[in-house]
């Protein structure tokens, strides 16, 4: 796949790494490629950042043919950069679009695509450990006309965002309410696929949670309303008894490459691993009983997300004295290490550029 560069004629600079936020500072430029059916994907280019025109009918307003995947570069100690298993993502935003009827792209045009991208942005990945050039691929249907049907032009896309440490401050275990009312999706459905529709929909639980003085909402399954599956945008785990679980992925979660990576650190450290049906009944007397030793969120923007406190229906449950527990920490060194180069990559995960 050729790709065409427009430099832009007047290059920003960054803002302090201090005061960069998440997803409120862009990058100089935007990757866009189109896609037809009748000639494929085409006119690959990269053009100075700005904004799009989109005709009034186009498919992804009216009946929200859109994907998209998170995922981040990383400035070594030696200076380099680097991604974290990008093949993973691209994987998973062919298996989106499958989903959501959209064209799926030949794997290595996407690497090239996103890796020529990176390597014209690089001054944008900040130095600073913790900090990261956050990449968000997108693609959407456009064609220019009502009707609901698989579409028959779209567009692809990728944007960067220079982001700062999401633990500026430290790694503080955060409050949950399990939701009892609203599902994010159900089996048979978008669960597994990353679309915008599945993260709209969650909106009006978390806002329900946040005025109530919680950061998320763990969601039930949306047939029994009785199995966990995940907390607020990210998979979650728990540690029972010594065990490790983690909702299984039935369709309805999103499998995520942070909870993937996860699961395989955990077991080279030799913990035992299990992904199955969790109740909310079982989670429940773990927590009454005390077996419930940790728990914790997993995903790009975090890495994990120590939960100190469950809430569910009128009873609230403090979990490990409301600290970040063992494993955690030893899961959000690791990962960490590896994705800013200062943990040796035994698994092979990152991806030098």
């Amino acid at each position: 796949m050729k790709i065409s560069i427009t430099k832009t004629t007047t290059p920003s600079t960054m803002p302090p790494e201090d005061k960069l936020g998440f997803g409120k500072v862009f990058t100089d430029h935007m990757l866009i490629v189109d896609w037809t059916e009748s000639e494929g994907w085409k006119d690959a280019r990269i053009v100075p950042f700005g904004r799009i025109s989109l005709h009034p009918a186009s498919t992804v307003l009216h009946y929200g043919a859109e994907i998209f995947e998170g995922l981040k570069a990383y400035r070594r100690a030696d200076g380099g950069v680097q991604l974290f298993r990008p093949m993973e993502n691209i994987k998973r935003m062919n298996r989106s679009a499958e989903r959501m009827s959209l064209p799926e792209m030949d794997e290595q045009d996407m690497l090239k695509l996103l890796t020529t991208f990176v390597k014209l942005e690089e001054k944008w990945v900040p130095k600073s450990f913790g900090t990261s050039l956050y990449l968000r691929p997108f693609m959407f249907g456009d064609d220019e006309a009502l009707g609901v049907h698989a579409v028959k032009r779209a567009t692809f896309m990728i944007i960067a965002s220079p982001s700062g440490s999401y633990y500026k401050e430290g790694i503080n275990p955060v409050s949950i309410m399990i939701e009892g009312e609203d599902v994010r999706t159900v089996r048979g459905g978008t669960g597994y696929a990353k679309c915008g529709g599945n993260y709209a929909a969650s909106t009006r639980a978390g806002e329900r949670a946040a005025k109530k003085g919680y950061s998320q909402v763990l969601w039930l399954d949306g047939v029994e309303r009785k199995y966990i599956e995940e907390v607020g945008a990210m998979n979650v785990m728990f540690k029972i008894n010594g065990e490790i679980v983690t909702p299984e992925l039935t369709g309805s979660i999103l499998p995520g490459i942070t909870r993937k990576s996860c699961i395989e650190v955990l077991k080279s450290l030799g913990y035992k691993v299990s992904e199955r049906l969790l109740s909310v009944d079982e989670l429940v007397d773990a927590m009454k009983s005390g077996a419930l030793e940790e728990a914790w969120g997993c995903g790009t923007a975090a890495v994990v997300s120590p939960i100190g406190k469950l809430a569910y229906g009128d009873n609230e449950y403090v979990i490990g004295g409301g600290k970040i527990g063992e494993v955690t920490q030893k899961l959000y060194d690791i990962l960490t290490g590896i994705q800013w180069g200062k943990v040796e990559d035994t698994f092979n995960w990152v991806y030098k550029l």
